[in-house]
């Protein structure tokens, strides 16, 4: 598809509005709006972790393979965006939908990157180095994606692969931390729950 940005200020958003593909108008607010916009979100702190990737410890090869999916995952999140922000009357005109494949390549990828893993005892503290707690900051972005689009598919219809994808991607980026964290070097720390008081 192909796009021409001639100008990035257009004023016409100045009264709380904004255009969705085909030219309706909603309130900035909208749910069809906070669903494209916590993609698009997520798509911006994947690419944090993509330029933590590029400044990392990891072996060239290892830098390789996880910027190139990171890459490939924004791809595929530009493509939910762009499917998010079109109408349902015109959802079947325009912008790219995911694919049953690529659900299934991220839980493919999964399953290698989790290969000699022993089973957690207890939750994953979030942190790390700046790359393996970007990779959490991109998890629980992408569970609040989730929960807009759930939101917005209980007003309006929404591809069920995009759900979908959303829910594996959380499960992937994890999944990335932890192997990034591991290969990296660095502890993990383990959720110690404080005993009640009786």
């Amino acid at each position: 598809m192909a796009v021409r940005i001639t100008r990035v200020y257009t004023r016409t958003g100045d009264r709380g509005t904004t255009g969705l593909v085909g030219g309706r108008r909603v309130a900035k607010d909208n749910p069809r709006v906070e669903s494209y916009g916590a993609v698009d979100e997520l798509n911006s702190w994947v690419g944090m972790a993509r330029a933590h990737v590029n400044a990392s410890l990891l072996a060239d090869e290892e830098r390789l393979m996880i910027g190139g999916l990171l890459e490939e995952i924004q791809q595929r999140l530009f493509d939910l965006g762009a499917r998010l922000a079109t109408p349902p009357v015109r959802s079947h005109a325009g912008g790219s939908g995911i694919s049953e494949t690529e659900i299934t390549g991220l839980e493919r990828t999964m399953d290698r990157l989790l290969a000699g893993f022993k089973p957690l005892t207890s939750f994953l503290l979030p942190g790390g180095g700046p790359l393996t707690a970007t990779l959490h900051i991109c998890r629980t972005v992408c569970r609040r994606a989730e929960r807009r689009v759930v939101s917005l598919s209980r007003r309006e219809p929404v591809d069920r692969n995009g759900v979908v994808y959303l829910n594996r991607l959380g499960d992937l980026l994890f999944v990335l931390a932890r192997w990034t964290g591991h290969r990296l070097g660095e502890p993990e720390l383990l959720w110690v729950s404080k005993p009640r008081r009786r």
